[in-house]
């Protein structure tokens, strides 16, 4: 970059991962900012008990800015303080204050603030416009200076246009070697295959399929269940459900049990080009994944050497009939080099400068640096 970019991040929240699946994305994308000199202030607002469930303390690579959950004048407030800044960014799924703000932020524009939508859940969005001609996000797309998405390749890249997107961009997911690697094997999470996702609407049925599907089809065999939402959830007698896992625990979850499964959600699988921050998470801990099968896997990891991709949970099952430590172990290994020669947060941010400055843009859409 020509210079340090002085950003305001208007999102869910940095400092927890309860109810917040876009927590690590957030986390490796600011701390990679902070690295290349970037100043970073992130907007919370106080809302659906994260703060009470913090898993980290305030960065020193990020000013945390947390407001009340509660009264659009105190979203507004933080808007006004971003003013000023070089680069204001809004995500998607803050889940409070989502519609005053994408219309708020625009206020901000001027010669020297460009403001972006960074849309975590693409599919979602992109669905619930295509549903209501009267969504007034619909009205915002056009004005932002830029679209990214940490997801959806070409399909949401098209679907962004249509709607008027001046341009759109995937920034996918990645690892942050910082904070997931390989460590020690936990024994409170030793088994054949762990899960780890909370239970959400579009997710559960497939879960159901991938993962407590091939559970009932290897009772010999140990699943592991990690994730809020599933302790009224009926399940076969070999499924351990281990609650929320904390984000200090998920390199031992991932790199304990002798693979784990990735599960798309509906929307995600659909559009495709949507790697889950989960398998960079599994890949970074060196752990074996088995992902249900979607459109573009290809891109990140090599199905059959870095990955094992199911159709169904009757192929999870049948990989696991196959599969031996020594087996998963390679997998897990050729997974970590090649995400951590590809797929960094490093490599992301190096791409979205690129793009903030006109260079190489296509080449993000590509996945690579």
């Amino acid at each position: 970059m020509t210079k340090p970019l002085d950003i305001a991040f208007f999102a869910s929240s940095l400092v927890s991962a309860y109810w917040n699946g876009a927590a690590t994305y957030y986390r490796g994308i600011v701390r990679a900012l902070h690295e290349r000199g970037h100043k970073v202030r992130f907007y919370e607002p106080d809302a659906f008990g994260r703060q009470q469930h913090r898993d980290m303390a305030d960065p020193d690579w990020a000013e945390v800015i947390v407001y009340p959950g509660e009264g659009d004048d105190n979203a507004l407030r933080m808007v006004e303080h971003a003013r000023g800044a070089d680069l204001v960014i809004k995500a998607s799924g803050v889940g409070v204050f989502d519609e005053l703000l994408e219309k708020a932020v625009l206020d901000l524009q001027g010669p020297g603030t460009r403001v972006v939508f960074w849309d975590v859940d693409a599919p979602a969005t992109l669905d619930r416009m295509a549903a209501n001609p009267q969504d007034p996000f619909r009205h915002c797309v056009p004005r932002y200076d830029l679209i990214l998405t940490y997801g959806g390749g070409d399909p949401v890249v098209e679907a962004y246009e249509s709607f008027g997107a001046r341009h759109c961009v995937p920034i996918y997911n990645a690892l942050d070697p910082s904070t997931h690697h390989p460590v020690d094997p936990q024994p409170s999470f030793e088994a054949d295959l762990g899960f780890l996702g909370n239970r959400l609407p579009d997710r559960e049925a497939r879960v159901n399929q991938f993962f407590l599907h091939a559970a009932s089809l290897l009772p010999e065999k140990r699943f592991l269940l990690g994730g809020s939402g599933w302790g009224d959830k009926e399940m076969p007698t070999n499924v351990k459900y281990m609650g929320h896992v904390y984000t200090g625990d998920h390199n031992a979850f991932n790199g304990t049990p002798m693979a784990v499964l990735n599960v798309s959600r509906d929307s995600m699988a659909r559009y495709g080009f949507s790697p889950a921050t989960r398998v960079f998470e599994a890949a970074g801990a060196g752990a074996c994944l088995i992902t249900d099968a979607w459109k573009g896997i290809e891109m990140f990891l090599e199905p059959g050497r870095e990955v094992l991709v199911a159709e169904n949970g009757d192929q999870v099952a049948e990989h696991l009939k196959q599969l031996d430590r020594p087996t998963a172990h390679r997998i897990g290994q050729a997974a970590l080099k090649r995400v951590l020669a590809e797929h960094t947060y490093a490599h992301r941010v190096l791409q979205l400068e690129a793009l903030l400055e006109g260079r190489e843009v296509r080449a993000l859409a590509e996945g690579t640096a």
